[in-house]
Order: structure tokens, then C-alpha cells, then sequence
């Protein structure tokens, strides 16, 4: 009864600009996120984690909900 909800909800995220120039922790999260080539598409379960990443990528990426 005090157990939140399974999110069935998901992420479609595109890594849409270089991260040439930018820090490597922010490398780092790119390819943790499974991203392998610029302007590939993702689908990511959204949960507090994905969330928490996509928000230190913010400006190489673009996330829609799905």
C-alpha cells in the first residue's frame, strides 16, 4: 500500500550534439546511456536514475515522453 507505483512510462531520448568539448563525466553518461553514434534514438525506462543522467546531458540531448 505504501509502495509508488511501477512506472510503465519510457524516455525516446536523441543524442543530437557532440560532446567534443565538453567534460568527460559527460562523455561518460553519453555512453552509459548506451549511445553509440550522433543523432541515434534511445527509448530509456524513465525512472529517477535515467532522469538524474539525462540532466547533467541536458544540452546534447533531446528527450521526449513516450
Amino acid at each position: 500500500m505504501g509502495k509508488k507505483e511501477k512506472s510503465d512510462k519510457n524516455l525516446k531520448v536523441t543524442w543530437i550534439r557532440s560532446s567534443i568539448g565538453f567534460s568527460q563525466n559527460q562523455k561518460r553518461i553519453i555512453e552509459a546511456l548506451g549511445f553509440k553514434k550522433l543523432n541515434q534514438t534511445r527509448i530509456l525506462p524513465d525512472n529517477d536514475a535515467i532522469r538524474g543522467s539525462l540532466f547533467h546531458v541536458k544540452h546534447l540531448v533531446n528527450v521526449e515522453e513516450i
